[in-house]
């Protein structure tokens, strides 16, 4: 059987994360949801996302094909469902269609299967921005049980302090850490392949390191964290999502908040998470134009990829920060930040194209990448969705 990860209708609310990368490859907890259904399924799949985004993330249909909504987050009994759906059948939750048995010619023309099969389960999707960091807590333990079921750690050096239950603490090929505090009474912690914690580095389960990462020294590391692969954190992080491949090297505050993938904050760059009125946070939503109600009395800093902040930058509370943005200055950042900005509070230019190439260039090559014509041409899509009538 084909599997294929469909956008389906919470793509524009996953925005400006989605901008870059299909639904499905969204982090949360320890793995994307792409990684937790081809775990599960035990099979690769492929991407029904947006045209401009197919080149890198192309669709793969064969005669007999399920399309499944690449924003839930799948267990056992889930993936057991939709293998039982025949030719023409949908599984449905309510008014959500989880997954549908489509014929290639019905997935090109958009036509759903016409026969419902209602889903009794419990189900876990991630529908708003709020959501990746919200419900992280329970993606890092669904996880670490099914990555770790079976499964016997790597060592755990002695120097290192563990205030609960051992068995919580899982080491990949190559973790390492020396005389640092981990704490597992709220949830585990999972150390990837060849990550580091360094010393002093106090951290509180649930968390995850993914591989090639790195916790700096004397980092304060509180419950529901996860860090993305070849990614340095330092300072203090609370309930925050990292993608992958980005930076927040040095002291300062982050809480409660998201960072895509090639994101850079500076030293000493400080994020709100709570307003001082103590009411509900609103955000920046691209799918409405407007600031949304977010229903979270804590929420942080939404930052998509390729986005940076220079030393001492301080982001207001539920602020959203588009793709390749470079902020700095004094005072307090605007609340929503388009992608392809430069500046602060003092005011906002467009950052050219071509500068943008270049930084990310730089950015990749430092990684042993490649910033090729694949990522200029989301960059390009996407710089005149933001400027449609600049000359790029």
């Amino acid at each position: 059987m084909n599997f294929i990860l469909s956008d389906g209708v919470t793509r524009d609310r996953l925005l400006p994360f989605t901008f870059t990368r299909p639904v499905a490859d969204i982090r949360i907890g320890i793995l994307t949801i792409r990684e937790k259904w081809e775990f599960l399924l035990k099979t690769n799949t492929s991407s029904f996302t947006q045209d401009y985004l197919s080149q890198k993330y192309p669709l793969k249909t064969e005669a007999e094909n399920i399309l499944i909504d690449g924003s839930i987050i799948p267990d056992v009994h889930l993936v057991d469902e939709i293998k039982k759906l025949k030719e023409g059948e949908s599984l449905k939750c309510g008014d959500l269609t989880i997954a549908s048995f489509l014929s290639a010619k019905k997935i090109e023309k958009r036509v759903l299967a016409g026969k419902t099969v209602e889903y009794k389960g419990a189900l876990f999707q991630v529908a708003n921005l709020w959501d990746i960091y919200a419900k992280n807590h329970q993606a890092i333990h669904q996880d670490f049980e099914m990555l770790t079921n079976g499964r016997k750690s790597q060592p755990l050096s002695s120097t290192n302090f563990i205030n609960g239950d051992p068995s919580l603490i899982f080491l990949e090929e190559g973790a390492k850490s020396e005389f640092a505090i981990f704490n597992t009474h709220d949830g585990p912690v999972y150390l990837g392949k060849d990550s580091e914690v360094m010393e002093g580095a106090k951290i509180r389960g649930p968390f995850a390191l993914c591989e090639h990462s790195l916790v700096k020294m004397d980092a304060k590391i509180y419950t529901g964290t996860t860090i993305g692969p070849h990614s340095k954190v330092g300072g203090e992080v609370s309930n925050s999502v990292i993608f992958g491949y980005s930076n927040k090297a040095h002291d300062g505050f982050l809480g409660n908040s998201v960072l895509g993938e090639w994101c850079n904050l500076g030293a000493d760059t400080n994020v709100s998470n709570l307003k001082n009125t103590y009411d509900m946070v609103k955000l920046w939503s691209y799918s409405t134009g407007r600031f949304e109600n977010t229903g979270q009395q804590f929420c942080g800093l939404m930052m998509g990829d390729h986005s940076k902040s220079g030393i001492n930058t301080m982001f207001n509370t539920g602020t959203v920060v588009g793709v390749s943005a470079n902020v700095f200055g004094e005072g307090y950042l605007r609340n929503f930040v388009p992608s392809f900005s430069w500046g602060g509070k003092s005011g906002m230019s467009r950052f050219k194209l071509d500068k943008a190439f270049e930084v990310a260039s730089v950015v990749f090559k430092r990684r042993n990448k490649v910033f090729d014509d694949v990522e200029k041409n989301i960059f390009t899509y996407l710089y005149e969705m933001t400027f449609p009538k600049a000359e790029n």
